[in-house]
């Protein structure tokens, strides 16, 4: 009698739940009878759509080529993006009773639902543009809602081409390539001074009267038999708390590191989700923070900087700066909006959803201060000082190797007062490209608001 109950409420109740589950490769076996729904962007563009032959083949395409190809991903060779993620909704058909009908009488497929994503395509197609020729990854969401706007990471592939990318990928000199590996989500890198934030909010948690914090910054200094020095050689003075974000002051920050409990740096570090599973439907890297009670105290200086073994997403330094943006609470960031039958009718509606708080609304507070500096006279000062819109922000310049090369990140969001859109970019090897992130992202923003 009970196992009788349960197949009835699982059939009720958990049955689409399960076969909606991404990694149930028996969805497929829905493409016999339907052909495959469109993926269409928040302002109502098709970025992956479907047509059938009078042999009942049906052809997957992307009329924008590379420019989603990370967001959207593929289909065939397995499935990736929001082919994966909304992979049940498109083999499912919610027409009229009298087209599924006549669809059955003359032995054609039913046409599938179509996914309508919370992407915009004039900030895609601003953030593909402003990235250009540059390696690297660009993610912009509303803070309050867990919305993301945009997703690019290059380099890119054509979907449209999957097969000849699939074939290049076995070669030898394809073995080693990265072109399907979503940066936005996936790509781990050392986060450079945007970490600052994070040592940061550990200092203002350790010490009541961190807004007392004073330091004399000479360029150059030593800690714990390790030379930290600032940028270019900048001697940025006596600075605060405050001062030291806004110059990005990396002596400072040394110095702030080697006053913080080691635990305590861990703990806050695991809040803010470090070597934690991250709210993210998609496919997504774990972040990591490996400094802990009993680390060793030359390891700090460069961990305090966001040097050193830690590494982040572009996704992950996303959530952070939402959080700090959203008064501390975290948004769950999505990609689908809502699932829509082929006549335009609402068959299922995704929900924003609250991840909790991340940090206190008064330390979020004090952040966006800070990260106002940044913009109003520190490192990104020359790319906001004359925009309609005002910006809290944190630069960064993360080296990746002993030459002194660097990848250059950006995170920040607009309207401070009530923040509208968090960007965060990350372009790779910026001593070589010149380009720097704060430009990518100023382009981004303009987007926005025009």
């Amino acid at each position: 009698m009970g196992l009788i109950a349960y197949v009835i409420y699982f059939m009720q109740f958990k049955a689409e739940t399960t076969i909606a589950n991404s990694r149930n490769i028996r969805q497929d076996s829905f493409a016999d009878t339907v052909e495959r729904g469109d993926i269409i962007t928040s302002d109502g563009v098709v970025i992956a759509t479907s047509s059938t032959d009078d042999e009942g083949t049906t052809t997957r395409s992307y009329p924008h080529g590379s420019m989603f190809a990370h967001v959207v991903g593929y289909e065939g060779y397995g499935k990736a993006g929001l082919e994966l993620q909304g992979n049940f909704y498109m083999l499912r058909s919610h027409v009229n009773i009298f087209e599924r009908l006549f669809d059955e009488i003359n032995e054609e497929k039913k046409r599938g639902d179509n996914v309508i994503t919370t992407v915009r395509y004039d900030l895609q197609e601003a953030a593909y543009n402003a990235l250009g020729y540059c390696d690297g990854a660009v993610i912009a969401i509303e803070p309050d809602t867990g919305k993301i706007l945009c997703m690019v990471s290059k380099p890119d592939y054509d979907p449209n081409n999957i097969d000849d990318v699939w074939a290049y990928l076995q070669t030898e000199e394809g073995r080693g390539s990265s072109i399907l590996l979503n940066r936005a989500t996936q790509g781990l890198y050392a986060p450079g001074s945007t970490f600052k934030l994070v040592t940061a909010l550990e200092y203002m948690r350790e010490y009541d009267n961190y807004d007392e914090y004073s330091y004399v910054c000479d360029s150059s200094d030593i800690y714990t038999g390790v030379e930290i020095g600032c940028i270019g050689g900048s001697v940025h003075g006596e600075v605060d708390l405050a001062d030291s974000l806004a110059y990005s002051c990396n002596t400072s920050f040394a110095n702030i590191g080697s006053q913080l409990d080691f635990g305590e740096y861990k703990a806050t570090a695991e809040e803010l989700l470090f070597n934690s599973p991250l709210p993210y439907d998609g496919a997504y890297n774990q972040s990591y923070f490996v400094i802990d009670e009993d680390s060793r105290a030359d390891e700090i200086p460069q961990t305090a900087i966001g040097q050193g073994d830690t590494r982040i997403t572009p996704l992950h330094n996303a959530m952070i700066t939402c959080a700090i943006a959203n008064g501390g609470v975290l948004m769950e960031p999505y990609l689908i909006e809502k699932v829509e039958n082929d006549n335009g009718g609402t068959v299922k509606k995704f929900s924003t959803k609250s991840y909790g708080s991340l940090m206190t609304s008064d330390e979020a507070a004090t952040l966006t201060e800070y990260m106002k500096c940044v913009a109003d006279y520190g490192s990104a000062s020359g790319y906001f000082w004359d925009s309609p819109y005002d910006v809290a922000a944190k630069t960064g310049t993360a080296e990746y190797d002993d030459e002194g090369n660097s990848n250059s990140w950006f995170v920040g969001f607009s309207n401070p007062d009530n923040p509208d859109l968090v960007v965060v970019v990350i372009v790779e090897k910026y001593t070589f490209n010149g380009v720097t992130a704060a430009s990518v992202a100023e382009k981004v923003f303009d987007a926005y608001y025009q």
